[in-house]
């Protein structure tokens, strides 16, 4: 399992490139504009980015280039140009392979693990890499195994509980917008908060939780979500 950035500002094929990934047990964060990829670049650690070129505010070759001024994350460029001077340009200004569109998600998954073993990242001639479980306080979360548990109990979640419990812990402390769990836990563009804050609900109360006496999630108003452990909210009171 990786931490992907999803780099595409077509809502549509960002969507099936998350779900595919997702379904490949990768972690995926994604934007739609180079600028915002930049910022979560430097802000969040990932593992691999994949990057379109037909971006609406900078072409993804620059943004390549001022990717790789901050970061030496490996960068997978999907590109629809298969001239062989503009491949070679964008491995020389540092891509660490590309994908000429369109192409199937199971394509996709093998390049990313390959681009993650050169990078000793995904399983070499060495011992593999165990997979990622995420730890906030007392929550343990397994995304690859479907698996949480609160101070040693498992949790019964279902499907969607457990895509938002998973999202928000790979990004503890941090406020996730509304807008960004519609698209990254439920891959829809657009929808009603209230959706969000139903399953918000369900999940507080296997966390043994309510709104007005939060412990592990908390609601920014008029912002967004955050998941961090109790002591770490306690602190920031």
């Amino acid at each position: 399992m990786a931490r992907l950035l999803v780099v595409e500002d077509d809502p549509f094929v960002r969507s099936a490139l998350i779900r595919q990934l997702t379904e490949a047990a990768h972690t995926v964060r994604s934007v739609g504009t180079a600028l915002e990829a930049l910022r979560e670049v430097a802000q969040v650690g990932f593992d691999a980015v994949v990057l379109d070129l037909g971006l609406p505010d900078l072409d993804g070759a620059q943004a390549l280039k001022m990717l790789r001024g901050i970061t030496d994350v490996p960068v997978i460029v999907a590109t629809a140009r298969d001239d062989e001077a503009e491949v070679v340009r964008l491995l020389t200004d540092g891509a660490d392979d590309y994908l000429v569109k369109p192409f199937s998600g199971a394509h996709l998954t093998a390049r990313i693990a390959a681009v993650l073993r050169r990078a000793g990242g995904g399983g070499g001639a060495g011992e593999p890499e165990p997979p990622r479980v995420l730890r906030v306080g007392g929550l343990t979360v397994d995304p690859l195994r479907r698996h949480a548990e609160l101070d040693g109990v498992v949790l019964d979640l279902t499907r969607r509980e457990f895509d938002l419990l998973a999202y928000l812990a790979g990004r503890p402390g941090v406020v996730v917008p509304r807008r960004e769990l519609l698209a990254e836990v439920w891959q829809q563009s657009y929808g009603d908060d209230q959706t969000i804050d139903v399953h918000l609900s369900w999940l507080r109360r296997k966390l043994g939780e309510t709104a007005a006496r939060p412990r592990y999630l908390r609601t920014v108003r008029g912002v967004g979500v955050k998941l961090e452990a109790p002591q770490a909210a306690v602190e920031h009171a």
